[in-house]
């Protein structure tokens, strides 16, 4: 098992050396959105975000005016880690867990490395929450990855309960902060409420981790297929060829159901993959907030 210390210079060195000239001039502009602190209102421009909208003072004026916020002095951020039996997972080069546990080195470094505060928490099923309070420098960028790295594989089924989660850090954290929520969101319905409350408050990015596997099924004949988290078994003979045409079908639903649940709440979502490495999806997902905030052309 590597060391903190030796997991934190190879991340330094695939991921963040790579992310230097796109990313750390202008962190805060690209991951963390307004401070609730209101300086003023002004006229609505083209490319403003309609929920800044500040309807009392349009109602007035008769003219569409947007609410400016004061950017935080000092930027707290929260790692949400999904770890639960679902994460345990992977086909290519490794598993799910694995691979939430990279990002949240990397944001944990980056956010530190600019001597602002960070703060884990880990949700494996059935075993309670790993708890790591926000604090900065490399020091204890160093300490999430140890006691995240620590937390045992959650085992013997368990769903995960996102809703109260993310209820728990509503209830807990009060000032304004940045949030990753790192899981493959295999989680049963009724967390979307929660999710759309931590928004308003909150700065929310979703970062959804899965495995190419899970979009399409093999043709490798009959087999048990095994839900981690409900330990429920089910036959599949996956060489027909509808049943495959139907996983892909009830993926895609899912998909959509999930892209849907991020778009109402207003949470732009990063994905990574097992099969992919790190650094371009971060890239993709940078350049993308990055054109969206100065209004730039582009996808």
């Amino acid at each position: 098992m590597e060391t903190p210390e030796r997991v934190l210079r190879r991340l330094e060195f695939k991921v963040v050396r790579r992310l230097d000239g796109f990313l750390f001039g202008d962190y805060r502009g690209v991951f963390y959105g307004p401070s609730l602190d209101l300086a003023e209102v002004r006229e609505y421009q083209p490319g403003d975000e309609v929920r800044r909208v500040d309807w009392n003072v349009t109602a007035r004026m008769n003219r569409l005016f947007v609410r400016q916020y004061l950017e935080e002095k000092e930027l707290t951020a929260w790692l949400l880690v999904d770890l639960s039996p679902s994460m345990s997972f992977g086909t290519i080069r490794q598993f799910k867990r694995q691979l939430a546990l990279e990002f949240a080195g990397v944001a944990a470094y980056i956010v530190a490395r600019h001597g602002d505060k960070v703060g884990a928490i880990a949700f494996p099923a059935q075993r309670g929450y790993a708890y790591i309070p926000p604090r900065a420098g490399r020091l204890h960028v160093l300490r999430i990855i140890r006691d995240l790295s620590l937390v045992p594989e959650a085992s013997g089924g368990g769903r995960t309960d996102l809703a109260t989660l993310l209820r728990q850090l509503g209830r807990v954290v009060k000032r304004r902060s940045l949030v990753f929520l790192i899981s493959d969101f295999h989680a049963p319905e009724g967390w979307e409420t929660a999710l759309t409350e931590m928004q308003r408050r909150h700065e929310v990015i979703a970062v959804r981790v899965e495995d190419p596997r899970e979009r399409d099924l093999p043709d490798v004949g009959g087999v048990y297929l095994h839900d981690p988290e409900t330990n429920q078994q089910l036959w599949v003979d996956t060489s027909d060829r509808r049943v495959r045409q139907t996983y892909r079908d009830l993926v895609r639903a899912r998909e959509a159901r999930l892209l849907q649940i991020m778009q109402r709440a207003g949470v732009d979502m990063l994905t990574l993959s097992t099969g992919v490495s790190l650094v371009e999806p971060l890239l993709k997902f940078i350049l993308f907030r990055r054109r969206r905030r100065w209004n730039l052309p582009g996808r």
